[in-house]
Order: structure tokens, then C-alpha cells, then sequence
């Protein structure tokens, strides 16, 4: 039996999920008999089945003497849902394959070593590596307790992201935009600078038509460094028809009316430590993990760009470049404020990949 051909599958039914499940992984399984796939399943929200229920219940009696082949540990604890060992145990599995153990250090190994307990056999380390990297932002927040933050931004090939008079509208093309709209799908919550908000007056939602796997796509919560409460009380991030709040990151000793007048409206305020005289990044994300974010999408501009590549609070980059030139020095650069002084100081891109979309160029990579 190709155990790599079935978790392959079971990655595909995993990604499904992406979007909707967090602060949970995205797993995927299947239930494979005599090599035919007879039960399929995914986790598809917080507090709905875990895969393997959804695939041993699609089984049925099928799943006696089969083969279950599983994106990530089968959990052994009561959370949410009932531990999926026991379940495996009833459907009378004979052997389980899995991608990899369970990341959180309070439970790893803890389905694996149960399992093993009651006779079947347990086969882990299928596909691995692209578990791993389908769960980057479960496996980081529950080693961590940190967000696993994505940095995007779309630029010219002379790496500005606007004109001299602040135009952006628009450096990348139609493609382009509808992937970053799926970026925001993927992550709890998006962030950007007040010098943004102000120039821009964005609406910082989710825009899919057609949903993503017939489902609607999901709002980040949105999130504004604003140091000193400027922003106007007409913003659309106040206003958005959306399930998503909006949270606004101060620094101290902002005015207590403004504060009142938009906790009002329902968004809310966090106070964050400043650093050299802007927001504490380093700080502000265990914040966020405090209010069980696990992803984070920045999306600028040129000086919030710069600030979290040099608190070093970035793990991955989305840099978009279209075939276009401004042709000067005095248009917005992707970072703006002083870099390294020397080449050697700046920061390697690991594990990188080139995407098209339509005319425009992703890179895409890690720090």
C-alpha cells in the first residue's frame, strides 16, 4: 500500500479547512480498505468533529480491519470533542498512519503511545515536511505562544509601493489582489499602520466571490497601530458589517474621551508598551497571542514594514512585484527608515518560491 500516495490526499482534504479552524490545526483523513478509499473526512470548524470521526463515521462498517491514515496525531484528551482514539479504537482500525506527532508540547505522543498500548500499529512520519508547512501557524503558536506573522506587500519592480503624492491604486493586478483576499482568509487578523487608515481608508476585509470550497470567506480582525488615537471616527474599520472586530493599539496616556467615544462603536483598545517611540512589536504580539491569535497578516505600509522586519518579528513574506517602474527615488519604498549598513547584516530569505499571477511576480519565503 502506498502510504504516501493516501497522505497526500489526506494533506489535500486537510488544506480545506484553512481559514476556519483556528486556534486548531488543519487535518485531513482517510480510511483505506483493502487500497480503496472508503471513508473521507476534515476538520471544518472549531467545536465540529475532528477528521478522523468525520472519516471513520463516512466508513462505517468499513472501517473494521482498515487502514487509517491521518494528517496529524489522533488527540487522546477531551478538549472541545472526545478524544479520537477512542473512536478509532470502536470503528476497530487495525493500523494508523499518521504525518506527524501533535506539536504541543502537553500532548505529544500521548495518541501515538495510547494506541500502541492497545495493539494496533502506528506508522508516523508520512509526508512530514508538508504537514508541517500546511500547520506552520499551529506548530509555532503552540511551541511558542506567539503568532506566526506573514508580511505582504505589493510593489513596483523599483520596489516602491506608491507614488510621490501616496497613489498606490493599483500596483498589482487583478489576480494578485484576489491571493492577498485569500491571505486574509488564512489569517486571524490583519494589521496595519494609522498613516495607512488615514491615506487609504481601507475596509481591511475579506472579498471572495465565490467563497473558498463553497463556504464564504472569513474577516481577519482588524488591527491599527495608531500610538496616539488619531484615527478619524468615520474610518470604515469602525464601521464594517462584519463578525470580525476591530482592535486599535495605543500607546500611553492617549486622551480617556477618545478612548470612550470608540469603545463605543465597538472597537477596542489595546495599550502597548512604545519603543523608541512607536508600538513595541515584540511586545504587541504576545498580546495578540493573549487573544488567541495565531496568524497575523501585515500588510504596511512602508514604515510598519520596516519596524517588524527590524523587531524581528516576521516568519514569512509575500512581496508582489509588477512589471512597472516609477523611475525615481521619491515615491514610497517598500521600507521606509534606516537598514543595515553593511550587506553581510541583511536578512537571508530561506526556503523561497516564485509564483506568477497574471503579470505580477510573488516571492514568497521565509526569514
Amino acid at each position: 500500500m502506498d502510504d504516501r500516495y493516501f497522505m497526500r490526499r489526506a494533506l489535500s482534504l486537510a488544506a480545506r479547512g484553512q481559514g476556519y479552524v483556528a486556534p486548531n490545526p488543519m487535518v485531513g483523513a482517510l480510511v483505506v480498505q483493502s487500497g480503496k478509499v472508503v471513508g473521507r473526512g476534515y476538520h471544518r470548524a472549531v467545536g465540529q468533529p475532528h477528521a478522523e470521526v468525520e472519516a471513520l463515521e463516512d466508513a462505517g462498517p468499513a472501517s473494521r480491519g482498515a487502514t487509517l491514515y491521518v494528517t496529524l496525531e489522533p488527540c487522546n484528551h477531551t478538549g472541545r470533542t472526545p478524544p479520537c482514539t477512542q473512536k478509532i479504537l470502536q470503528a476497530g482500525i487495525r493500523r494508523v498512519v499518521m504525518a506527524m506527532r501533535d506539536p504541543n508540547p502537553h500532548v505529544d505522543g500521548g495518541g501515538t503511545d495510547f494506541l500502541r498500548r492497545q495493539g494496533l500499529q502506528v506508522t508516523c512520519g508520512v509526508c512530514e515536511a508538508q504537514a508541517r508547512r500546511l500547520n506552520e501557524v499551529f506548530v509555532k503558536y503552540v511551541t511558542t505562544g506567539r503568532p506566526f506573522v506573514m508580511l505582504k506587500c505589493a510593489a513596483t519592480l523599483d520596489g516602491q509601493i506608491a507614488t510621490r503624492s501616496g497613489d498606490a491604486r493599483w500596483i498589482s493586478g487583478e489576480a494578485s489582489r484576489r491571493y492577498v483576499h485569500e491571505l486574509r482568509h488564512m489569517a486571524d487578523a490583519i494589521l496595519v499602520g494609522i498613516g495607512t487608515v488615514l491615506a487609504d481608508d481601507p475596509s481591511l476585509t475579506t472579498r471572495l466571490e465565490g467563497g473558498v470550497h463553497g463556504r464564504p470567506g472569513r474577516d481577519p480582525r482588524r488591527i491599527i497601530l495608531d500610538t496616539h488615537l488619531s484615527i478619524p471616527e468615520t474610518a470604515r474599520v469602525l464601521r464594517q458589517a462584519s463578525d470580525s472586530d476591530t482592535l486599535i493599539v495605543v500607546g500611553p496616556g492617549v486622551s480617556a474621551e477618545k478612548r470612550a467615544r470608540l469603545t463605543a462603536t465597538g472597537a477596542g483598545i489595546i495599550e502597548s508598551p512604545l519603543k523608541d517611540g512607536w508600538v513595541d512589536l515584540q511586545a504587541l504580539m504576545e498580546q495578540l497571542a493573549q487573544r488567541s491569535i495565531t496568524s497575523l497578516l501585515i500588510e504596511g505600509g512602508g514604515r510598519v514594514c520596516a519596524s517588524a522586519l527590524k523587531a524581528g518579528v516576521v516568519d514569512k513574506i509575500f512581496f508582489f512585484f509588477a512589471p512597472k517602474l516609477l523611475g525615481g527615488s521619491d515615491g514610497v519604498p517598500i521600507c521606509h527608515g534606516p537598514g543595515v549598513a553593511l550587506m553581510r547584516d541583511a536578512l537571508p530569505v530561506k526556503d523561497m518560491t516564485v509564483k506568477r499571477f497574471g503579470d505580477d511576480v510573488l516571492i514568497e519565503g521565509y526569514l
